[in-house]
């Protein structure tokens, strides 16, 4: 289970971000790179030294712009051995995408709709589909543009699976272990219930690393996990 757990490395400080990787150990091997960590804490250099010391990074920089600028940036992100890169689910994004990971190991995946979003958000941003819906469709585009999977909330995770077969990784962010507050997130499930609908890799961030104790709080969610036992 543990190389299905990605922890959120959502610091602004790259000491902090060690200090967490130093106390979670051996426990967690895989670790998720966003924004704050990327541009607040050095998460470019940070990511390789991840990489070195052997563990897997996830760089969710959710990529959108023409396709020669989405090729070249997936290109440099190959370079560096991570295991993940997050692009907009746009069908053109996701092709120019898997030209600039081909001939790595670098897994892209397209983010369908974030898990902070519902119906009405989706309407006021001007999308005609629901949520359901739209995922369904970004399902369908990411597995005809032939990438490694995609992102979308555990609510759906067992409609993607329909729609794109057993070979592509489901990641679920909004995963929140019982009785946990769900924060800014909508559409939030249990690490048990999300790999029971189909997740194949789990998301968390707050609940570990905002926890008293980080580490006890990873191997809560771990043994949490080994309830939900479907993988695909």
């Amino acid at each position: 289970m543990a190389g299905q757990l990605i922890v959120g490395l959502d610091v602004s400080s790259r000491a902090r971000a060690e200090e967490i990787v130093a106390l979670l150990g051996d426990s967690v091997d895989f670790y998720k790179i966003g924004y704050q960590c990327f541009y607040g804490a050095d998460g470019f250099a940070l990511g390789k030294a991840l990489l070195a010391a052997g563990k897997k990074v996830f760089f969710d920089l959710k990529l959108l712009d023409i396709d020669n600028t989405v090729e070249k940036g997936v290109a440099a992100i190959a370079e560096t051995g991570a295991t993940m890169l997050t692009v907009h689910a746009y069908p053109q994004c996701m092709r120019a995408a898997v030209k600039g990971a081909a001939g790595s190991d670098l897994s892209i995946l397209g983010v369908s709709v974030l898990t902070s979003m519902d119906d009405s958000d989706l309407k006021e941003a001007g999308f005609a589909r629901d949520t359901a819906g739209l995922v369904a469709l970004r399902a369908q585009q990411a597995r005809d543009a032939g990438i490694g999977g995609l992102v979308a909330s555990a609510h759906e995770a067992a409609m993607v699976r329909d729609i794109v077969g057993p070979n592509l990784s489901i990641v679920t962010p909004g995963i929140r272990p019982a009785g946990s507050a769900a924060g800014d997130q909508k559409r939030v499930m249990t690490p048990a219930q999300a790999l029971s609908a189909g997740a194949t890799h789990l998301v968390v961030a707050r609940p570990i690393i905002e926890a008293a104790d980080p580490a006890a709080a990873a191997k809560a969610i771990l043994a949490e996990m080994n309830t939900g036992t479907r993988l695909a």
